[in-house]
Protein backbone atom coordinates (compact mmCIF):
# COMPACT_ATOMS: atom_id res chain seq x y z
CA UNK A 1 0.00 0.00 0.00
CA UNK A 2 1.18 3.54 -1.09
CA UNK A 3 0.46 6.87 0.33
CA UNK A 4 0.84 10.26 -1.05
CA UNK A 5 1.16 13.19 1.49
CA UNK A 6 1.16 16.38 0.49
CA UNK A 7 2.41 19.44 2.08
CA UNK A 8 1.46 22.83 0.49
CA UNK A 9 1.90 26.78 1.18
CA UNK A 10 1.71 29.37 -1.32
CA UNK A 11 4.91 29.13 -2.89
CA UNK A 12 5.74 25.37 -3.13
CA UNK A 13 4.06 21.88 -2.28
CA UNK A 14 6.19 18.70 -1.28
CA UNK A 15 4.49 15.25 -1.99
CA UNK A 16 5.94 12.65 -1.01
CA UNK A 17 5.38 9.13 -1.90
CA UNK A 18 5.41 6.34 1.03
CA UNK A 19 5.27 2.59 0.62
CA UNK A 20 4.97 0.50 4.04
CA UNK A 21 6.51 3.44 5.91
CA UNK A 22 9.49 4.26 4.04
CA UNK A 23 9.53 6.92 1.74
CA UNK A 24 9.95 6.00 -1.86
CA UNK A 25 9.70 9.66 -3.91
CA UNK A 26 10.06 13.72 -3.04
CA UNK A 27 9.21 15.82 -5.55
CA UNK A 28 8.31 19.63 -5.58
CA UNK A 29 5.59 21.47 -7.26
CA UNK A 30 4.47 25.28 -7.33
CA UNK A 31 2.35 26.04 -4.36
CA UNK A 32 -1.15 25.60 -4.35
CA UNK A 33 -3.59 28.37 -2.97
CA UNK A 34 -7.07 28.53 -2.63
CA UNK A 35 -6.13 32.35 -3.09
CA UNK A 36 -4.12 32.68 -5.74
CA UNK A 37 -5.50 29.53 -8.00
CA UNK A 38 -9.04 28.53 -8.32
CA UNK A 39 -10.23 24.30 -9.66
CA UNK A 40 -9.20 24.15 -12.87
CA UNK A 41 -5.97 25.70 -12.09
CA UNK A 42 -5.44 23.35 -9.43
CA UNK A 43 -6.11 20.57 -11.30
CA UNK A 44 -3.79 21.64 -14.66
CA UNK A 45 -0.74 22.09 -12.07
CA UNK A 46 -1.40 18.42 -10.21
CA UNK A 47 -1.92 16.33 -13.94
CA UNK A 48 0.70 18.14 -15.83
CA UNK A 49 3.75 18.19 -13.04
CA UNK A 50 2.76 15.85 -10.62
CA UNK A 51 1.17 12.89 -12.25
CA UNK A 52 3.34 11.86 -14.62
CA UNK A 53 5.92 11.48 -11.72
CA UNK A 54 4.45 9.26 -9.45
CA UNK A 55 1.89 7.39 -11.77
CA UNK A 56 4.10 4.18 -11.64
CA UNK A 57 2.84 3.78 -7.82
CA UNK A 58 -0.04 2.16 -6.77
CA UNK A 59 -1.61 5.23 -4.27
CA UNK A 60 -4.19 4.39 -2.22
CA UNK A 61 -5.07 7.43 -0.34
CA UNK A 62 -3.88 11.04 -0.35
CA UNK A 63 -3.49 13.42 2.63
CA UNK A 64 -3.08 16.83 1.53
CA UNK A 65 -2.42 19.43 3.98
CA UNK A 66 -2.65 23.17 2.62
CA UNK A 67 -2.51 27.07 3.30
CA UNK A 68 -6.14 28.12 3.06
CA UNK A 69 -7.32 25.22 3.50
CA UNK A 70 -9.25 26.26 6.77
CA UNK A 71 -11.58 27.81 4.95
CA UNK A 72 -14.14 24.89 3.71
CA UNK A 73 -14.95 26.18 0.60
CA UNK A 74 -11.19 26.34 -0.10
CA UNK A 75 -10.99 22.80 1.74
CA UNK A 76 -13.91 21.72 -0.96
CA UNK A 77 -12.36 22.97 -3.97
CA UNK A 78 -8.92 21.65 -3.51
CA UNK A 79 -10.32 18.57 -2.87
CA UNK A 80 -12.85 18.52 -5.73
CA UNK A 81 -9.78 19.22 -8.00
CA UNK A 82 -7.81 15.90 -7.18
CA UNK A 83 -10.70 13.89 -7.12
CA UNK A 84 -10.79 14.86 -10.96
CA UNK A 85 -7.00 13.66 -11.35
CA UNK A 86 -7.12 10.73 -9.40
CA UNK A 87 -10.84 10.08 -9.08
CA UNK A 88 -10.37 6.29 -7.44
CA UNK A 89 -8.45 7.58 -4.72
CA UNK A 90 -9.49 8.22 -0.59
CA UNK A 91 -8.35 11.83 -0.55
CA UNK A 92 -8.55 13.85 3.20
CA UNK A 93 -7.77 17.77 2.55
CA UNK A 94 -6.56 19.24 5.30
CA UNK A 95 -5.42 22.72 6.50
CA UNK A 96 -1.54 23.56 7.54
CA UNK A 97 -2.62 24.09 11.28
CA UNK A 98 -3.09 20.39 11.31
CA UNK A 99 -1.08 19.01 9.22
CA UNK A 100 1.56 20.85 11.97
CA UNK A 101 0.25 19.45 14.60
CA UNK A 102 0.23 15.99 13.37
CA UNK A 103 3.79 16.20 12.08
CA UNK A 104 4.93 17.23 15.97
CA UNK A 105 2.50 15.74 18.16
CA UNK A 106 1.35 12.53 16.34
CA UNK A 107 -1.24 11.10 18.20
CA UNK A 108 -0.33 12.05 21.78
CA UNK A 109 -1.20 15.88 23.42
CA UNK A 110 0.16 18.55 23.12
CA UNK A 111 0.81 22.23 21.84
CA UNK A 112 1.94 22.74 18.22
CA UNK A 113 3.07 25.61 17.01
CA UNK A 114 4.04 27.02 13.49
CA UNK A 115 7.02 29.80 13.10
CA UNK A 116 7.63 30.17 9.51
CA UNK A 117 6.71 33.34 7.12
CA UNK A 118 3.28 33.87 9.77
CA UNK A 119 2.74 32.24 12.85
CA UNK A 120 -0.19 30.18 14.14
CA UNK A 121 -0.80 27.62 17.30
CA UNK A 122 -2.94 25.35 18.62
CA UNK A 123 -4.22 23.08 22.03
CA UNK A 124 -3.88 19.41 20.13
CA UNK A 125 -5.88 16.37 21.72
CA UNK A 126 -4.21 13.40 19.85
CA UNK A 127 -6.70 13.33 17.65
CA UNK A 128 -8.16 16.86 16.69
CA UNK A 129 -7.43 20.56 17.41
CA UNK A 130 -9.31 21.74 20.45
CA UNK A 131 -8.02 25.19 21.20
CA UNK A 132 -6.45 27.77 18.45
CA UNK A 133 -4.72 31.04 19.34
CA UNK A 134 -6.29 33.38 16.38
CA UNK A 135 -3.59 34.29 14.53
CA UNK A 136 -4.33 38.23 13.09
CA UNK A 137 -1.67 38.06 10.13
CA UNK A 138 1.08 39.89 9.45
CA UNK A 139 -0.52 43.80 10.12
CA UNK A 140 -1.84 43.31 13.87
CA UNK A 141 -0.22 40.10 14.29
CA UNK A 142 2.08 36.48 13.50
CA UNK A 143 4.11 37.56 16.69
CA UNK A 144 7.46 35.78 16.07
CA UNK A 145 6.95 35.04 12.54
CA UNK A 146 9.49 35.56 9.98
CA UNK A 147 7.62 38.71 8.77
CA UNK A 148 7.26 39.45 12.84
CA UNK A 149 10.98 39.43 13.14
CA UNK A 150 11.61 41.47 9.68
CA UNK A 151 9.75 44.59 9.93
CA UNK A 152 11.99 44.92 13.55
CA UNK A 153 15.10 44.62 11.24
CA UNK A 154 13.39 46.82 8.74
CA UNK A 155 12.58 49.49 11.41
CA UNK A 156 15.63 49.65 13.56
CA UNK A 157 17.23 50.54 9.84
CA UNK A 158 14.80 52.97 8.72
CA UNK A 159 14.36 54.27 12.80
CA UNK A 160 18.09 54.95 12.56
CA UNK A 161 18.17 52.31 15.66
CA UNK A 162 21.04 50.43 14.43
CA UNK A 163 24.63 51.34 15.13
CA UNK A 164 26.88 51.92 12.18
CA UNK A 165 27.90 48.82 11.69
CA UNK A 166 25.09 46.92 11.09
CA UNK A 167 23.41 49.63 9.23
CA UNK A 168 26.60 49.42 7.17
CA UNK A 169 25.86 45.41 7.05
CA UNK A 170 22.54 46.24 5.74
CA UNK A 171 22.82 48.88 2.94
CA UNK A 172 25.53 46.54 1.50
CA UNK A 173 23.83 43.34 1.78
CA UNK A 174 20.61 44.76 0.38
CA UNK A 175 21.03 48.21 -1.43
CA UNK A 176 17.47 49.49 -0.59
CA UNK A 177 16.50 52.65 0.15
CA UNK A 178 13.99 53.86 2.15
CA UNK A 179 11.42 54.42 -0.86
CA UNK A 180 12.71 50.98 -2.12
CA UNK A 181 11.05 49.22 1.28
CA UNK A 182 8.32 51.34 1.73
CA UNK A 183 7.21 50.48 -1.64
CA UNK A 184 7.46 46.94 -1.14
CA UNK A 185 5.54 47.28 1.63
CA UNK A 186 2.92 49.41 0.49
CA UNK A 187 2.27 48.86 -3.13
CA UNK A 188 3.60 45.27 -4.30
CA UNK A 189 2.17 42.07 -3.87
CA UNK A 190 3.26 39.89 -0.81
CA UNK A 191 4.83 41.89 1.36
CA UNK A 192 5.18 39.77 4.09
CA UNK A 193 7.02 37.60 2.05
CA UNK A 194 9.64 40.31 1.44
CA UNK A 195 9.44 40.92 5.01
CA UNK A 196 10.28 37.82 6.14
CA UNK A 197 13.21 37.32 4.33
CA UNK A 198 15.13 39.95 6.54
CA UNK A 199 15.15 36.57 9.20
CA UNK A 200 18.60 35.82 7.22
CA UNK A 201 19.85 39.17 8.56
CA UNK A 202 19.62 38.21 11.83
CA UNK A 203 20.64 34.56 11.44
CA UNK A 204 24.11 35.76 9.45
CA UNK A 205 24.70 38.63 12.32
CA UNK A 206 24.50 36.47 15.33
CA UNK A 207 26.21 37.60 18.53
CA UNK A 208 25.35 41.15 17.85
CA UNK A 209 23.41 42.61 20.70
CA UNK A 210 21.08 44.42 18.84
CA UNK A 211 20.57 41.30 17.21
CA UNK A 212 20.05 39.20 19.51
CA UNK A 213 17.70 41.60 21.06
CA UNK A 214 15.10 41.94 18.14
CA UNK A 215 14.89 37.76 18.17
CA UNK A 216 14.05 37.14 21.72
CA UNK A 217 12.06 40.35 22.03
CA UNK A 218 10.07 38.77 18.59
CA UNK A 219 10.00 35.21 19.80
CA UNK A 220 9.13 36.19 23.12
CA UNK A 221 6.29 38.56 22.21
CA UNK A 222 4.75 34.86 20.66
CA UNK A 223 5.08 33.15 23.71
CA UNK A 224 3.75 35.77 26.20
CA UNK A 225 0.52 36.54 23.51
CA UNK A 226 -0.29 33.03 22.90
CA UNK A 227 1.87 29.96 24.16
CA UNK A 228 0.31 32.02 28.22
CA UNK A 229 -3.41 31.60 26.64
CA UNK A 230 -3.30 28.15 26.81
CA UNK A 231 -3.57 26.54 30.09
CA UNK A 232 -2.42 23.46 28.65
CA UNK A 233 1.02 24.36 27.98
CA UNK A 234 2.36 23.68 31.22
CA UNK A 235 0.56 20.58 31.05
CA UNK A 236 2.32 19.25 27.73
CA UNK A 237 4.85 19.63 25.47
CA UNK A 238 4.72 22.60 23.41
CA UNK A 239 6.13 21.31 19.67
CA UNK A 240 7.60 23.92 17.25
CA UNK A 241 7.40 23.72 13.08
CA UNK A 242 8.77 25.69 10.57
CA UNK A 243 12.09 27.96 9.35
CA UNK A 244 12.10 30.48 11.97
CA UNK A 245 11.70 27.83 14.51
CA UNK A 246 14.06 25.97 13.69
CA UNK A 247 17.01 28.50 12.73
CA UNK A 248 16.41 30.38 16.18
CA UNK A 249 15.65 26.71 18.31
CA UNK A 250 18.18 27.75 20.84
CA UNK A 251 16.46 31.11 21.85
CA UNK A 252 13.33 28.72 21.60
CA UNK A 253 14.91 26.50 24.27
CA UNK A 254 15.94 29.48 26.74
CA UNK A 255 12.53 30.93 26.62
CA UNK A 256 10.49 27.70 27.17
CA UNK A 257 13.30 27.15 30.31
CA UNK A 258 11.94 31.06 31.41
CA UNK A 259 8.45 29.97 31.34
CA UNK A 260 8.96 26.52 32.30
CA UNK A 261 7.56 24.76 29.29
CA UNK A 262 8.31 21.19 28.58
CA UNK A 263 10.28 21.55 25.10
CA UNK A 264 8.84 19.03 22.63
CA UNK A 265 10.03 18.43 19.11
CA UNK A 266 11.67 21.52 16.76
CA UNK A 267 10.93 20.57 12.94
CA UNK A 268 11.92 22.81 9.86
CA UNK A 269 9.38 20.98 7.23
CA UNK A 270 6.09 19.06 8.62
CA UNK A 271 6.69 16.62 6.21
CA UNK A 272 9.12 14.17 8.68
CA UNK A 273 6.68 14.06 11.01
CA UNK A 274 3.97 13.51 8.58
CA UNK A 275 5.45 10.71 7.51
CA UNK A 276 5.41 9.07 11.03
CA UNK A 277 1.98 9.79 11.93
CA UNK A 278 0.40 8.11 8.73
CA UNK A 279 3.08 5.51 8.70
Amino acid sequence: MAILIADSGATKCEWCVVEKGKLKKTLFTLGISPYFLNGPQVEELVRRDLYPEISRYKIDAIFYYGTGCKNPANQKMILKALKRVFPDIDITVNHDLMGAARAVCLQEKGIACILGTGSNSCYFNGKRIMKNSPGLGYVLGDEGSGAYLGKKVVQYYMYNTFDEELRYRFEEKYKLSDMDILDKVYTQPLPNRFLAGFTLFLAENRGHFMVENIIEDGLNDFFFQHLCKYSESWKYPVHFVGGVAFGFRDVITQLCDSYELEQGTILQHPMEGLIRYHS
